[in-house]
């Protein structure tokens, strides 16, 4: 983690408001959003479908830009940063797990965790990627491909692969989506295992009530709005 993660929240979101599409079709998704995430706390993010939560998500992972309000994530304002700046923040500090995997189909588990590090000048990334599918049960499967993989496989890869730049904050989206629900607790275990281990900020996009009860924080969506907090 970089040193401007050491001060102050690890997220702090300050009158977000965010549209989405064009013309009459325009939706207002994000309403006015303040919120503040401390370093190494766990989220969890609920609410309706359409609520704005993944969306709420994507802003906080630098991956879509709101229209108005500031966000700061481990100390850097990233209204400030251009496209490439943003990117190459993003591939430093914030690691982000989908619900559905977005592997690479023609690259193995390694290549898919070792390349991103490659992009971001890693010069170990073989061995980091190496290290971190060993973490997540898979040191017997870094030679195979995505379809060769089960679901569960494919999302450790996945996490893997969020995890290995060592990010300050990580972001996960309905992870457990497309699992059924023991590959899901299995996940879900290896997540906190990981937030635990590393001392990383994370927030949960979820449907599943018990899941964000294991988090420190519930913070509920409502139409685009903060509803209240839990926990």
């Amino acid at each position: 983690m970089n040193d401007a993660s050491q001060a102050g929240p690890a997220i702090a979101l300050a009158g977000i408001n965010l549209s989405l599409g064009h013309g009459a079709a325009r939706v207002h998704i994000l309403k006015d959003i303040s919120l503040n995430i401390g370093r190494g706390e766990t989220i969890g993010l609920v609410g309706p479908s359409g609520s704005g939560k993944s969306t709420l998500l994507m802003v906080m992972a630098g991956l879509e830009r709101a229209d108005s309000g500031s966000i700061a994530v481990a100390g850097e304002d990233l209204g400030r940063l251009d496209e490439d700046a943003l990117a190459r923040f993003r591939g430093r500090n914030v690691g982000i797990v989908f619900q559905s995997f977005h592997l690479i189909p023609t690259m193995t588990a390694l290549e898919n965790v070792a390349v991103p590090l490659e992009l971001a000048g890693a010069d170990d990334a073989e061995a980091r990627a190496t290290d971190e599918l060993a973490a997540v049960g898979l040191g017997e499967r870094l030679h195979h491909y995505p379809a060769e993989l089960s679901g569960g496989e494919q999302q450790r890869v996945a996490i893997a692969r969020a995890l290995a730049p060592n990010p300050a904050i990580l972001v996960a989206d309905e992870p457990t989506g497309n699992l059924d629900e023991a590959t899901g607790r299995q996940i879900i275990d290896l997540l906190f295992a990981s937030h635990e281990r590393r001392g990383a900020t994370l927030v949960l996009v979820t449907h599943d009530n018990a899941l964000a009860a294991r988090c420190g924080r519930t913070v509920r969506l409502r139409s685009g709005r903060i509803d209240g907090h839990a926990g």
